[in-house]
């Protein structure tokens, strides 16, 4: 006998419906829809809490195959979000490129190293570029943050695409204006942030 078809039995036995066992597992009726018609499994967590309510061992409720398949693609789903919680830290981190004194300023004879508000020596369109791509970057971060938060998996896969393309964009404009410092600064970010994707992808 299938999951979903144990599943609907255990609840007829005991005279449920689906909406008192998801109040019972402390999931949606549309959870329990879902299993009960044979479209998805149960986290392993949410396997636990039927056992337990059912008095009944996990071995009985699925074959050991399923089990595998299930912790398997938790554990994907795990690693896919601490690969997005990193890459949204590190577009966070993209603030320091602003904050830190990492642009030169001449006075008479002398460079001094400035921040990007007090940075007068570039064009202003050079500036305000740093400004809209930075700004960017770290509010894609947050985005990003957010959407794990969330548990939108495809918009945070949008952004990670957009991520990478405004880090790249910016390293290249940030050589073109031979701003030394900051491009180096916001190349090591770019290569730890494709380290991340790349174990994620393995």
């Amino acid at each position: 006998m299938e999951f979903h078809e144990k599943l609907q039995e255990l609840r007829k036995n005991r005279g449920l419906t689906q909406e008192e066992l998801a109040e019972a597992l402390y999931v949606s009726r549309t959870a329990i829809s879902k299993w009960e018609s044979g479209r998805g499994y149960p986290s392993i967590d949410s396997l636990k809490e039927i056992s337990n309510y059912f008095s009944i061992t996990i071995d009985e409720l699925l074959s050991s195959g399923k089990m595998l398949s299930i912790v398997e693609k938790e554990n994907k789903a795990n690693l896919r979000n601490v690969c997005d919680l990193l890459v949204g830290l590190l577009d966070v981190c993209t603030f320091v490129l602003i904050i830190l004194p990492l642009y030169p300023n001449r006075i008479d004879s002398y460079i001094y190293s400035v921040n990007l508000f007090d940075y007068t020596q570039t064009t202003d369109f050079n500036r305000m570029i740093y400004w809209i791509m930075f700004v960017s970057l770290v509010a894609v971060g947050f985005i990003k943050l957010i959407l794990l938060k969330t548990g939108k998996e495809k918009c945070s896969q949008v952004m990670t695409g957009i991520s990478m393309t405004l880090s790249i964009l910016l390293v290249i404009f940030l050589a073109i204006t031979r701003e030394a410092y900051a491009v180096v600064l916001l190349f090591l970010l770019l290569v730890i942030k494709g380290i991340v994707l790349y174990k994620c992808t393995k």
